[in-house]
This record gives structure tokens, C-alpha cells and sequence, in this order.
């Protein structure tokens, strides 16, 4: 069935004093994880409304591959956008999600949950429920479209859900963060807080899921305990300097990044077993630790200090990325195309340690130097 996510991100967000959106929500945005809930969960029709710093979300919203919806009311409240959203549905659409964007920690399970009561019959306006308390997103049949978008408005989307009560369903969930929002600053710390306790693992917990679980014997799990001790010291001289990284999502991922190790394309196969645990955020930065893109016109993000600490670090030494580099390519075979995977890896690194220098203001070697790592 064609089942379609729309996300509401076109408010000014007042009471919070930051543009909600574009927080920063572990190694992503609060939109960006929005996003990623539906896609993980198998919606791939994801639709995000858009008003207030129409441009800042833009961008964003289009290498996502979500399609933004403009909503030029966005002045008159939430409803309009919700309006804007329910409009832009088309004839193939057979039910939709609505999730205004500060609801972040909605579990991909409690969507999935839902989409199948949908495709079983099980009603035609499904609620997510949690004690009792109904909570979003909501998953709403097409077949209200028309009478949505010819509502006068009043009392919003909740008055006009409360006419068709006796078509509702309650679906039962474990999931209490369909009712945590934040509308303050307060709020979005706690449910930072909230997220990080069971979205990284402590790094206790990863070098026993190294040594137990996936039997890594202990010059691997050395050198992931030292591409963790420079991913870290380089996210916090990145944070002085004005960036705002998590580094125990950067331990978390610098120490597993090889848990695969010996596997064929281990970056992905890590990377699936990871999300397959529950760290999808640890994953998604392993994922990309063999090979990156390296994007300029975006704040340097946690993937990168990975990456960088990984090419500086020879096994259970730190080298400089030419060193590291250079021994690379006497040992690799002659092949054109490993030869040439190894040069776009270089070149990727030395594209992150510029980039990096520009923040710090300082050459990377002489502050390594001076903090002993090199």
C-alpha cells in the first residue's frame, strides 16, 4: 500500500530560542532523524513542510530525498501546514503519517507497528498508545483528504480527528517517546539525554561486545582503543573551537568501526550488524570509515573525525595521514583499482584534516604534537 510520512517543520519556533529543526540531535539534525525514522521503517515516500528558514531547510530536505512542501501560511500555525502537507497527497497515497518535527525518538518499530494494523484493515485512523495515552504520529486512510483540507480549521487537526473518534484505533506501544516533544530547551536536553542512554553504548559495553560477542582478538581491539583516544581528543578541540559533536557517539563508533574486521566490505557488514542492535547512529558513522564523501558546504560532522583518526592511526600507533598513506601503497598489490581506491581515500583525508585546520586555526600535526599523539 502507498503510505506516505509528513513531517511538520515549518514554525518559527518560539518558545524554544532555536530553530528546532536543524538542532543538532547526536550526529544528525532533528530533522534529519525525523526522516530517518520513516526510512528505516520501510516509508520511502517522505514528504517534510517547510516555511519559516525555508532556505536553511532546503537543502537539507533535498539530499535527504524527502520531498519539500511549501507552505506560505506557515504565520497562521500548525494546521496550515498540515493542510499544505494533506494537499500535496497524491491519488496513490493510501494513508499518511503526521509528525510535527520536536517529536524525535519515535521508535521505527512503533511505525512499523502501525503500518501493518493499516494493511491488516484494522482501521482507518490509527493511534500510536502508550498507557493509555495516545501520542504521534497518527496514521490517517486517504480517503479524509478532501474533508481535511475543507476543515474551517478550528480547533485544528485535533478537533477535526475527534469528529471521526468512532473510526479510531488504539494501537497498544511500548513506546513512551510518542508523547515527548520539546518545546524548550530544557525539553530537548532531556530527550538528548534520553536518546543517548539507549542509542550508544558506553565504551565498557563496546570493547566487551568486541572481545565477547565478536571474539576481536586484542591487537584489533588495541587499535580500535586508539583510533577511539584521537577520535575523541579531536572532537573536543573541534567543540572549543565552536562544533557541536557528541564524542561518546564518536568513541562508541570509533571503537566498533572494526567489528567486522576480515568480513568482505566490513564497513557495511558492521554497519548492518549495528543496526540490527539498535545503534543506528553508531552504524550510519561506521558505514562510511573505508570510504567518505566529503561534504564542504556542510558542518564537519562525526563520520569524518573517524575517519581521520582511523588513516592516522598504524595499527597501535598514530602516524601522520602521508605516512599511513605511503605505507598503504608499497603494500598494496597493483592493482589499478586498489591503487586507486587508496589515492581517493588519501585525498579524502587530507580534504578532512584542511578542513579541520580551518576551525582549530592551527596545523593539525603541531597540536597532535603537542598533546603527545604525534
Amino acid at each position: 500500500m502507498g503510505i506516505a510520512a509528513i513531517i511538520l517543520s515549518a514554525g518559527y519556533s518560539s518558545r524554544m530560542g532555536e530553530f528546532k529543526p536543524l538542532l543538532p540531535f547526536g550526529d544528525a539534525t532533528v530533522l534529519e532523524r525525523d526522516v530517518s525514522l520513516f526510512r528505516e521503517a520501510g516509508i520511502e515516500d517522505v514528504r517534510v513542510v517547510i516555511g519559516h528558514r525555508a532556505a536553511d531547510l532546503l537543502p537539507l530536505v533535498e539530499r535527504l530525498h524527502a520531498r519539500p512542501v511549501m507552505n506560505e501560511g506557515y504565520a497562521d500555525g500548525m494546521f496550515s501546514s498540515v493542510l499544505a502537507g494533506v494537499a500535496s497527497l497524491g491519488d496513490d497515497v493510501e494513508a499518511f503519517f503526521l509528525l510535527p518535527v520536536d517529536i524525535p525518538l519515535v521508535r521505527r518499530e512503533t511505525i512499523s507497528m502501525l503500518a501493518d494494523a493499516f494493511r491488516r484493515g484494522n482501521g482507518s485512523i490509527l493511534y500510536p498508545v502508550f498507557y493509555g495515552k495516545r501520542g504521534h504520529p497518527p496514521l490517517i486512510a486517504a480517503r479524509y483528504r478532501k474533508e481535511i483540507i475543507a476543515w474551517s480549521g478550528e480547533g485544528g487537526l485535533k478537533s477535526f480527528l475527534s469528529r471521526h473518534d468512532p473510526e479510531a484505533v488504539n494501537i497498544e506501544t511500548e513506546d513512551e517517546s510518542i508523547l515527548l516533544d520539546m518545546d524548550t530547551l530544557a525539553e530537548y536536553d532531556r530527550l538528548r539525554s534520553a536518546w543517548r542512554k539507549n542509542a550508544i553504548p558506553a565504551a565498557e559495553e563496546c570493547v566487551k561486545l568486541l572481545v565477547t560477542t565478536f571474539s576481536a582478538e586484542m591487537p584489533l581491539v588495541d587499535h580500535c582503543r586508539k583510533v577511539a583516544k584521537l577520535s575523541v581528543f579531536l572532537a573536543k578541540q573541534l567543540n572549543e573551537a565552536g562544533c557541536r559533536l557528541d564524542p561518546d557517539l564518536i568513541e562508541a563508533a570509533a571503537l566498533l568501526h572494526d567489528l567486522a574486521k576480515g568480513r568482505p566490505d566490513h564497513a557495511a557488514e558492521g554497519a548492518r550488524i549495528l543496526g540490527e542492535m539498535g545503534y543506528p547512529d553508531v552504524a550510519r558513522i561506521v558505514a562510511v570509515h573505508m570510504d567518505i564523501t566529503v561534504a564542504k558546504e556542510e558542518p564537519v560532522g562525526a563520520s569524518e573525525v573517524l575517519y581521520l583518526a582511523d588513516k592516522m592511526t598504524s595499527r597501535n600507533r598514530y602516524v601522520t595521514v602521508e605516512e599511513r598513506f605511503a605505507l598503504r601503497i608499497r603494500s598494496a598489490t597493483s592493482t589499478p583499482e586498489i591503487h586507486h581506491a587508496v589515492a581517493v581515500r588519501l585525498e579524502n583525508a587530507l580534504k578532512i584534516k584542511i578542513r579541520l585546520e580551518k576551525i582549530l586555526g592551527r596545523p593539525l600535526y603541531e597540536i597532535l604534537a603537542e598533546y603527545g599523539f604525534l
